[in-house]
């Protein structure tokens, strides 16, 4: 009689854990981005241009917990008065620490004033992540420019995200 009491309350407890582990289910949501960057623009061995770009920000969403850090790094083609990113890597961090991946690309066009450039036609495409954004999908615009003469400039990202 204890064994059978035993095995029904071990069965009730892990029932009970797997009840409360059991996850969320993933909705879109708004994703927004705004923040401030700094590229170094350099040499890179990965790049069919042998040309590319790391990128370090800082900023705000709403979504993730008002403040977040960025890391990206991308390949930077000539095209004529124009310059195409691709192959790029972005990578933010939240004020929990979970991560969110994604990629992206587009173009910076000329302003005409001085080295400033605007982003083009640039997306991204968020890939996954860590924590709640593990299965993360979804994607959007990126605007913004960049003094190409300092590499300073600002960024945004604005799309929907499906994650928990």
């Amino acid at each position: 009689m204890l064994k059978s009491v035993l095995r029904f309350a071990t069965g009730a407890v892990l029932m009970s854990a797997a009840f409360c582990a059991s996850a969320a289910p993933a909705t879109y949501k708004d994703f927004k981005v705004s923040g401030v960057l700094q590229e170094i623009p350099g040499p890179s061995a990965r790049c069919a241009s042998n040309f590319g770009g790391t990128i370090l920000g800082f900023g705000t969403s709403s979504l993730v917990g008002n403040k977040v850090t960025f890391l990206a790094t991308d390949c930077i083609t000539p095209n004529g008065t124009s310059y195409t990113f691709s192959e790029g890597k972005f990578l933010i961090t939240t004020l929990t620490g979970e991560l969110i991946f994604a990629n992206y690309s587009g173009q910076f066009v000329p302003t005409g004033v001085g080295t400033k450039f605007v982003f083009s036609n640039a997306t991204f495409q968020v890939t996954g992540g860590t924590g709640r954004y593990a299965n993360a999908t979804g994607g959007g615009d990126i605007t913004g420019g960049e003094d190409m003469a300092t590499g300073q400039g600002t960024i945004q990202l604005s799309g929907r995200i499906l994650a928990k």
